[in-house]
């Protein structure tokens, strides 16, 4: 796992894919992509401990997510994303809902800023 600022015991996208489960019944319109939305663990890798309220924050604040569906008319001009991909997303270009009691948004495949090794690099 790359060097990131957040202490992780188990790969994070290995967690939200096993939490999201089955998801073959789900299918994204157009050039949309469902993006799982990443949430901090409670301890940072220099050992700062955050608050609830910080980790609540990820719910509606959370710039990071992973790639969970790709919509059929997606073309990524601007960044090659493929599925699994971790990428940072604005929070406010997208929609917010559970997929499989997972946080996730929806969004147009160019509202997507950037792709990045680690969901811990950003925040």
């Amino acid at each position: 796992m790359p060097n990131v600022a957040m202490k992780h015991e188990k790969d994070p996208r290995e967690v939200i894919l096993d939490e999201l489960g089955d998801i073959s019944g789900f299918e994204i319109a157009h050039n949309e992509v469902l993006v799982a939305t990443y949430m901090r663990p409670p301890k940072t890798r220099g050992g700062i401990i955050l608050t609830e309220s910080n980790l609540r924050e990820d719910e509606f604040q959370s710039k990071a997510g992973l790639v969970v569906k790709i919509g059929p008319g997606c073309t990524f001009k601007n960044v090659s994303v493929k599925l699994h991909d971790w990428v940072v997303v604005r929070p406010s270009d997208a929609w917010a809902l559970e997929v499989n009691f997972v946080k996730c948004r929806l969004v147009y495949d160019d509202q997507i800023r950037a792709r990045i090794a680690h969901a811990g690099m950003v925040w």
